[in-house]
């Protein structure tokens, strides 16, 4: 089992910042990738980044978010986090962190085996 805890949501104005945090703990050493997604109202859960755990953390990123997000891990601490910038009201949402525990990466929310409980990110126009 793996626990994963995320913070760092808020209210934001429109092209300001914002830093998720999500601290993982438990068989931490079991997971291939770590991933973000989010869901707005009325939406499905879509997939925003993620990184692998494990040699050089190669990423990805959702088209929408590219150029503006960054997501990263410290190892040590069990911490994934996402830098956003630029922020729009579209981006708002409750931000999920997720663990795979298989290869390869995934985009599909459905092939991510532990879940957060989620942080609230509402971006104002």
């Amino acid at each position: 089992q793996v626990q994963l805890v995320e913070s760092g949501g808020g209210l934001v104005q429109a092209g300001g910042s914002l830093r998720l945090s999500c601290v993982a703990s438990g068989r931490t050493s079991t997971s291939y990738a770590m991933g973000w997604f989010r869901q707005a109202p009325g939406k499905e859960r879509e997939f925003v980044a993620s990184i692998t755990t494990g040699g050089g953390g190669n990423t990805d990123y959702a088209d929408f978010v590219k150029g503006r997000v960054t997501v990263s891990r410290d190892k040590i601490q069990s911490t994934l986090f996402l830098q956003m910038n630029s922020l729009k009201p579209e981006d708002t949402a409750v931000y999920y962190c997720a663990v795979r525990r298989r290869f390869p990466s995934s985009r599909n929310p459905y092939e991510y085996d532990f879940w957060g409980q989620g942080t609230q990110v509402t971006v104002s126009s």
